[in-house]
């Protein structure tokens, strides 16, 4: 993916090598069930509270210098997130709206956000009550190692979706499922957070159609790499591998066939009114 050399976002908050504790004992281990939990619909950051109340120590080098990958990361992201920023503005005023930027928070280990806090092991997330995108760049690291979906544009889906929930809440789509969560029975809610989560997946798409109309970002083998990234967070393949066999009525972000599919809608056409989920006839 072609990022280096151009305009970075300015609504990036860096806030790697603040947090100060994490969990010992539990690595890896911890992480991935917490990961897991966080994408089957669950909430990781009850489980990892629980861990850190076992057994907490100081994290090692807190506070420290950025390596210099670490500093690549931070510009990588900052450039994508400024790609959203170009596409979407120019969406919302084609549309005679304003696009009110979100604000991405970089973080090592814990945060605090509007939605409550956070931990490395909840994955990226967007939380609508304080418009702000968050994401420990060790993320990037599951993803290729744990996932099987290594690559920049890989990440750049990552972002791109996150933002696409953010689009979704300046369109008021995610007051209205808070709505129903509080109305309808739980399995019933679930369909309505996969097309959510799927609608957030074509928007994706649609910001790289247009970055790449407007900046030639693409390079071979990037939709290969954003496909497999769709596809390895699909609820089905994450469900067989934690527990051996899925559960359909438990998914909340869409099999890995219909990530992928709403992705590439998104891709081709660059047209968000062809991204209504909520009632297309196929999810």
């Amino acid at each position: 993916m072609k990022w280096r050399g151009r305009r970075q976002s300015e609504n990036v908050v860096d806030r790697r090598g603040v947090s100060g504790r994490t969990v010992a004992g539990g690595g890896i281990g911890v992480m991935l069930i917490a990961l897991l939990i966080g994408f089957l619909g669950g909430d990781p950051r009850q489980f990892m509270q629980q861990a850190q109340q076992q057994k907490a120590a100081p994290q090692a080098g807190a506070g420290g210098p950025l390596s210099e990958k670490d500093k690549e990361l931070g510009e990588f992201v900052s450039t994508v997130l400024a790609d959203t920023e170009v596409v979407w503005t120019d969406l919302f005023q084609r549309s005679n709206l304003v696009y009110e930027k979100p604000r991405l928070e970089l973080f090592t280990d814990t945060t605090t956000s509007a939605c409550g806090s956070a931990t490395a092991a909840s994955g990226p997330f967007y939380c609508p009550a304080d418009k702000k995108v968050y994401l420990d760049l060790s993320f990037f690291d599951q993803l290729a190692n744990q996932l099987g979906a290594p690559g920049d544009f890989a990440q750049a889906y990552v972002v791109a979706h996150e933002v696409g929930h953010h689009v979704q809440n300046l369109l008021g789509k995610t007051s209205e499922l808070d709505k129903l969560r509080r109305s309808v029975p739980q399995v019933e809610y679930n369909r309505y957070s996969v097309m959510l989560e799927l609608q957030a997946d074509f928007y994706a798409g649609v910001m790289f159609h247009h970055a790449q109309k407007r900046f030639n970002i693409l390079e071979p083998g990037d939709i290969e790499e954003g496909l497999r990234a769709a596809s390895s967070i699909g609820d089905d393949k994450l469900q067989k591998r934690s527990r051996g066999q899925a559960n359909q009525e438990s998914f909340t972000h869409g099999t890995s066939e219909q990530r992928v599919r709403w992705f590439m809608k998104g891709l081709q056409t660059g047209d968000p009114g062809q991204g209504d989920t909520f009632n297309a006839a196929q999810l």
